[in-house]
């Protein structure tokens, strides 16, 4: 793809075709465009931009000046001056919502963002988890919301229609996600509301060379360490199990920062870790470079999820590597399944440590699941994930 532009008001370079209509996804203000974050939204828009047909025009990405420099180079980079949030803005946001007024921080935010498209042609913009965005571009550029959660919770109807009237349509990453979505719309936004799940690298995510399983099954999580994630589910499934021949490794800190202080949940994780010797081991958050081959360690990877987790990349990124793939039947993931990996329900390490005693059991089970896991995951690379986006927006 092309390399980043250099300055925000750089036309943008390529073949005309950049010039007629390029998308541009705009990230979480102040996000950074670089594998080293352990942000999901980044990942999925670089593979947005790498998944398009030869020829597709280069998309622009809209990323704060000072964020980290080591970025992806699927896109033009559109740079801007960032502002800080205010003091308690989200709050003082929601209140003015409720009194049917613009929500003056998030807004205060955007504009300084959205400055980034001076000099960028008319273009589709697809604003990631800001729907404050939409009422604030200009009317030369199409709108569409493209939601990775929940986003309207704390929107009336009436602020609804006023900030997303002019959205050409919302984009979301599961058929879960749009059922929590649409009661929020009125009629004519939820009519424009279309599913585009997330994809996989599946040359980056690969299979181990040698499938055999060591000594003992290795059994993975990698994500925030947090309640809502469930890796303390996973923490009891072993105590559960009480077998020397599972090790179970936890990946993650609560935010994307391997040096934080920990929080009282990772500090009685650690303790379990203390209680139950080798049969579990904690690692902190790790950049994105090196989750596959952190991944291809494992025989079993486990998204245990209490809350309705949209469409977690971990889920296709550990079907990929050919791992057997056990989800909690919420949320987006069962989605993501789809029939190959094994699922259970949230938040019940009973059932999860069944389910890894029998794999643990049977190497053929295993086996088995696994390769079904890979397949799932090479029907839904960011090729297929990018032709959906395509598809999607030509019908809006």
């Amino acid at each position: 793809m092309g390399a980043p532009g250099s300055s925000p008001s750089a036309a943008p370079p390529g073949p005309a075709g950049d010039r007629e209509a390029p998308l541009v996804h705009l990230l979480t203000p102040g996000d950074h465009y670089s594998p080293r974050t352990g942000s999901a939204i980044p990942t999925v828009v670089d593979g947005l931009c790498r998944g398009g047909r030869a020829g597709t025009a280069v998309p622009g990405v809209l990323v704060a000046r000072g964020t980290f420099p080591d970025r992806y180079d699927s896109a033009h980079v559109l740079e801007y001056d960032a502002r800080a949030p205010l003091p308690a803005q989200r709050p003082l946001d929601a209140g003015l919502g409720r009194l049917g007024l613009p929500r003056a921080g998030i807004r205060r935010e955007l504009r300084a963002a959205l400055t980034g498209l001076r000099g960028w042609p008319a273009s589709t913009v697809l604003a990631h988890n800001a729907p404050q965005a939409v009422p604030l571009l200009d009317r030369r550029h199409r709108a569409v919301l493209y939601a990775h959660n929940v986003l309207l919770r704390s929107y009336g109807p009436g602020e609804v229609r006023r900030t997303l009237d002019r959205a050409a349509g919302i984009v979301c990453v599961s058929e879960s996600l749009a059922a929590q979505t649409v009661p929020s719309l009125p009629s004519g936004l939820a009519a424009r509301v279309r599913v585009v799940r997330n994809g996989v690298d599946t040359a980056l995510f690969h299979p181990r060379s040698d499938p055999a399983r060591q000594d003992r099954l290795h059994v993975m999580f990698v994500g925030r360490m947090i309640a809502d994630k469930g890796p303390d589910v996973l923490v009891e499934a072993v105590r559960l199990l009480g077998r020397g021949d599972i090790l179970v490794t936890l990946v993650g800190s609560a935010g994307f920062d391997a040096h934080a202080r920990p929080t009282p949940f990772e500090r009685a994780i650690l303790d379990a870790a203390r209680e139950l010797g080798d049969r579990l081991q904690v690692r902190p958050f790790v950049p994105r470079p090196l989750v596959p081959g952190l991944l291809r360690e494992a025989d079993v990877i486990v998204v245990p999820s209490r809350w309705p987790d949209p469409c977690p990349l971990t889920v296709l990124e550990g079907m990929a590597t050919g791992a057997a793939v056990v989800g909690s039947a919420i949320g987006g993931i069962p989605e993501q399944l789809d029939g190959a990996g094994l699922m259970i329900t949230a938040g019940d390490p009973k059932a999860l440590a069944e389910v890894v005693g029998a794999l643990a059991d049977d190497e053929q089970l295993r086996r088995r699941i696994g390769a079904a896991c890979r397949a799932q995951a090479l029907a839904r690379d960011w090729v297929r994930a990018r032709a959906d986006l395509d598809t999607a927006l030509a019908s809006l």
